[in-house]
């Protein structure tokens, strides 16, 4: 069947009568919508028409016809109604003609549905749609932009002045600059957001200048937190979503960090008075607010080390002006002890700060760790950290301590006191004084509770290792053999009468390696103890024969009975202090030199033997010439006269300073670990350089404490001496392991 051709006069009378229809729609003018018929009538015309062949073809010229037709209608009345309005009008109209400009496009399209499809696949030309974008965006948006940006910009400060806006104009002006991107955000960022920000920033500069001077830290930071919320608000409201990193880093770069020092600095109310004032909300609020400022939050965190610091070096003076004073020296250690119990308070106050107010972030967590390891490393009164620590378990753990606590309490100290270990640099020397304290604790029965011993050492090896704790669990092990020992020893002497000494007789056999070094001397034994020590003897050869017992002396306690004049007294002393009363029982009167030379003791332990049982409180000794200091010329006799109200009475030694003793053995132990940190290095790499040998040493040793460089170079050269290494010929500063 042959169609009718349609000449072009004739199809662009019909292409222009449908244009003409719906600008007349768009406009609001009196016109009736397309019917069915007036619809498929031009929907044909136009497939027919483009079905056509030569010469009878005309789409080339209905394409043409159809860009006049947009471009005339954008000319004529688009663009002249949005320049006549201004400001939030123009926008009405702007969003209005856009959304009119949409709707033709997609009644065009369909009209011409067929046009699109033949020609833009034949020609490769743009299609209807997008021939109708291009000429808003080069007709109108070209012309407008500028204003548009400006008038959209200027409603967004109204509304950050507390100013009511119409988001939704604002959204729909937004959209179009992102809409006549034709898929791409360049119109948007360049034309719109670039200048956005810029404005943003200049906003709240002046608003910072004023607010720096004129409001607190905790007022200024509210102002701020609000501010910021609503620039996120915005980016929900109407601007694109890609806008709000950008401008949330913008306006964060005004509040927060051109006046940070000047903000965090205040001297009535900025971070260290918020610290010092416990201002938990204001605190919790600056870390919000500069959580996503890397320099900002390190500055916080450094002010918060820094006030730690200082609050914990204050502690540390207040206890060492109490140990300095006037006070006696007893009342110096309950200082003491009050120290590490306010530290750990101190410490437990400020975790829950990193906890709740930083959110457990890092830097803050590193900033307690600094501090604290700044104030757990102080002295007090000569006395090391460490030492104090271990005075303070010391009083936790014995029965007689000064920290009265609940089982619960005890178990959640001995926890914090654990974490306050991980501060000190010098674990080995905490170790060693706390295998003293928990030495007497158990020799001398004055452990409150074997369990709280366990806890604790459990505590500390899951934090330190095994290794850490190896001897000091060997101890309490020890202790329990060495009971079960004493039960076997006690059914040996009923069962062996002749065997019994005739004194009730404990003994307490350890092994060597767990336990202090402590000295051993060849004491002379009165008779009464020699037959003890043959009957333990006899006994221990009967369950070995294959272990040498070394008698400690100066850790026995004797109970002998002091029969005065007016009553028989129950004396609690030493053994050495029992030797000496008990060869008054074949002697009324002996000189020092006969002390000596009987029971075999040097000078030193004779001196201060002599003295607690003849110049101090219980003077069960009565010396002569009478005077407070012990001399080789003085003679001792019995003082039958001595009294006291109580029938039992503990006459104690002045005590020895063990400190530097403790210390010593540290430090010998030290230099067996750096030799073995070197040696272990170097036979791992072979060849190595000075600095880095040094280096991975600290970095092996540093574990249980600080080690002094000058002590690693000094065990390098020693290890050079013996052979172990050896210098390179070429490179003094390079050194081999000689295997």
């Amino acid at each position: 069947m042959n169609r009718k051709i349609i000449g072009l006069e004739e199809g662009l009378g019909y292409m222009q009568d449908g244009i003409t229809k719906i600008e007349r729609i768009l406009e609001g003018r009196p016109e009736p919508p397309f019917n069915s018929e007036e619809y498929m009538k031009l929907y044909t015309t136009i497939y027919n028409m483009c079905l056509q062949t030569p010469p009878d073809d005309h789409t080339q010229q209905l394409y043409d016809k159809y860009r006049q037709a947009i471009q005339g209608y954008i000319t004529s009345t688009v663009l002249p109604s949005i320049r006549a309005k201004h400001d939030e009008f123009m926008l009405k109209e702007l969003v209005k003609r856009w959304a009119n400009h949409k709707v033709m496009l997609r009644w065009l399209s369909h009209l011409f549905y067929y046009l699109d499809r033949h020609l833009i696949a034949c020609r490769s030309l743009p299609s209807l749609k997008e021939v109708g974008l291009l000429y808003f965006r080069d007709l109108v948006y070209r012309d407008v932009h500028v204003k548009v940006r400006d008038a959209v910009i200027t409603l967004i400060d109204k509304e950050r002045e507390g100013e009511q806006v119409d988001r939704a104009l604002l959204k729909n002006v937004l959209d179009f600059f992102v809409e006549i991107g034709m898929g791409q955000m360049n119109r948007y960022e360049e034309d719109f957001e670039a200048h956005m920000l810029q404005d943003t920033g200049a906003y709240y500069s002046r608003k910072a200048s004023n607010w720096i001077l004129e409001d607190s830290c905790p007022d200024y930071m509210l102002k701020s937190e609000e501010c910021l919320k609503k620039e996120r608000d915005r980016v929900g409201h109407y601007l694109h979503s890609s806008s709000e990193t950008k401008l949330s880093e913008r306006a964060q770069h005004e509040l927060l960090v051109t006046h940070v020092n000047q903000l965090l600095d205040k001297e009535h109310s900025g971070c260290r008075v918020l610290l010092r004032d416990d201002k938990v909300e204001d605190l919790s609020r600056m870390y919000r607010l500069y959580s996503k400022i890397p320099l900002g939050l390190k500055l916080v965190a450094d002010i918060f080390k820094q006030h730690i610091t200082a609050e914990g070096i204050a502690l540390v003076q207040q206890a060492e002006d109490a140990a300095s004073s006037k006070a006696s020296n007893a009342a110096a250690g309950v200082q003491e002890q009050v120290l590490i119990r306010k530290i750990i308070e101190l410490h437990d106050k400020y975790v829950e700060y990193v906890t709740d107010c930083f959110e457990n972030h890092a830097l803050f967590h590193k900033a307690l760790e600094e501090a604290f390891e700044v104030v757990c490393n102080e002295t007090v009164a000569g006395s090391s950290s460490a030492e104090l620590l271990t005075t303070f378990c010391d009083n936790v753990l014995k029965k007689s301590g000064s920290e009265k606590l609940s089982d619960e309490a005890i178990e959640e100290t001995l926890e914090k006191v654990v974490k306050l270990l991980a501060y000190i640099s010098d674990k080995d020397l905490f170790a060693e004084f706390y295998r003293k304290t928990l030495a007497r604790r158990l020799l001398f029965d004055r452990s409150a509770n074997d369990d709280r011993e366990r806890s604790i050492l459990t505590k500390l090896k899951q934090q330190r290792g095994g290794q850490f704790t190896s001897k000091m669990e060997g101890m309490v092990t020890d202790l329990t053999l060495a009971r079960e020992n004493q039960a076997n020893f006690e059914d040996y002497l009923r069962s062996n009468s002749a065997a019994r000494p005739g004194i009730d007789l404990t003994v307490t056999v350890l092994t060597t390696g767990f336990w202090p070094s402590y000295k051993s001397s060849d004491l002379n034994l009165p008779a009464e103890m020699v037959k003890c020590v043959e009957v333990f003897k006899g006994f221990y050869e009967t369950k070995t024969k294959h272990r040498k017992l070394t008698w400690i002396y100066s850790l026995g306690t004797c109970h002998i009975s002091g029969k005065f004049e007016q009553k028989t007294i129950e004396l609690i002393v030493s053994t050495y202090q029992a030797a000496v009363l008990l060869l008054f029982n074949a002697s009324d009167r002996l000189s020092y030199s006969e002390i000596m030379a009987q029971l075999n003791l040097t000078h030193d332990d004779l001196v201060r033997l002599l003295h607690s049982l003849s110049c101090a409180k219980y003077q069960i000794l009565s010396k002569e010439p009478n005077t407070k200091t012990i001399s080789q010329s003085d003679y001792f006799e019995f003082n039958s006269k001595f009294t006291d109200k109580l029938r039992r009475i503990k006459i104690p030694l002045p005590p020895v300073d063990e400190r530097k003793q403790v210390v010593d053995d540290v430090g010998k132990q030290r230099r067996y670990a750096i030799d073995a940190a070197i040696v272990r290095v170097m036979k791992s790499r072979k060849v190595l350089g000075y600095q880095q040998l040094v280096s991975e040493c600290v970095e092996q040793l540093s574990r249980m404490f600080k080690p002094d460089i000058k002590a690693i170079k000094k065990q390098i050269e020693d290890l050079i001496t013996q052979e172990y290494l050896e210098r390179d010929k070429e490179n003094a500063n390079m050194f081999k392991y000689l295997a």
